[in-house]
């Protein structure tokens, strides 16, 4: 029964990686609906309107860090997933201080604070994803970070005005001429459209770089599931491709991607499976990532 309700929750919320996850058999689909349920429970949980929930992440964190038991379903198969697959528990306590970060009025001053709330958030995920799926190639997860990040700024590409209203500004003040507040965003000011849209221009430029890092390390996953990864990563691409289309118009509200268009990325995803190059890391990437799980290896 809670598996096929963790993949309802990734069918009805995460409905991109759903639609990847055909490709990636029984066992590893069930395995990345735990890991989706698990961060969507800390996502709803982070964005809702509870009480003290800075309080309950901590209580989470606690939980995580001494494998203890919250009685509650998608926390408890967590913890048996990290188990049995022998994942660290660092990932998850980063993730959970992302989530954290998102608790204050949130705006972010420099590329380096964006870089690394993105991996906290995202690149994380991408660690543990290496691990369920079996990866042995200690070099994978560089590049599984890498792919975490890229999505991540789509994400916040993608939500600026959403994110605004929740009293949340990701893109970096450094980026912007002139400060812009969380205020100014959320209402959509007029002489702000511009601006705003050439930071999410800059947001995709700087995705599209981990993006690329990220197909480069495909080569290093087990084969059985590399063409899922490459689905997911070039679905979640054309969200940024279809918004540079649309001029950056974050005002007009969020972008989505067609079954349609799905189906016509996970052709050319089948394409790309002969033509897997693999290389070294640029680690300029993580310039300011270090100490960060998946960035330094013997965190594992």
């Amino acid at each position: 029964m809670r598996a096929n309700q963790a993949i309802e929750v990734m069918h009805k919320y995460g409905k991109s990686f759903y639609w990847a996850s055909f490709f990636l058999g029984k066992k590893h689909t069930y395995n990345a609906a735990v890991l989706y349920e698990f961060c969507r429970f800390l996502d709803d949980l982070a964005d809702g309107n509870e009480k003290n929930k800075a309080k309950r992440l901590n209580q989470i964190a606690t939980a995580i860090a001494s494998n203890k038991d919250l009685s509650q379903p998608c926390i408890r198969n967590f913890l048996t997933l990290s188990k049995n697959n022998e994942i660290s528990v660092q990932p998850a306590l980063e993730l959970i201080a992302g989530m954290q970060m998102d608790q204050t009025v949130f705006e972010l001053k420099t590329e380096r604070e964006l870089l690394r709330y993105s991996h906290a958030v995202a690149g994380t995920v991408g660690v543990m994803m290496c691990k369920l799926l079996g990866c042995k190639e200690k070099d994978a997860y560089a590049f599984a970070v890498d792919l975490g990040i890229a999505m991540q700024l789509t994400n916040i590409a993608r939500d600026v005005l959403e994110d605004a209203n929740m009293g949340r500004r990701y893109i970096p003040e450094e980026w912007l001429s002139n400060p812009i507040s969380v205020t100014e965003i959320a209402i959509g000011k007029s002489d702000i459209k511009k601006t705003i849209a050439d930071a999410i221009k800059n947001l995709l430029t700087l995705s599209e770089k981990y993006y690329i890092s990220a197909f480069a390390g495909i080569k290093f996953l087990p084969l059985r599931s590399r063409l899922a990864i490459i689905i997911a990563l070039r679905i979640y691409r054309e969200i940024g491709i279809k918004l540079s289309k649309k001029q950056y118009n974050w005002w007009e509200g969020r972008t989505i991607i067609s079954r349609g268009a799905k189906l016509l990325l996970t052709i050319r995803s089948i394409g790309d499976l002969f033509f897997l190059k693999s290389s070294e890391h640029d680690e300029s990437l993580h310039i300011h990532l270090k100490g960060l799980s998946g960035v330094d290896c013997s965190i594992f």
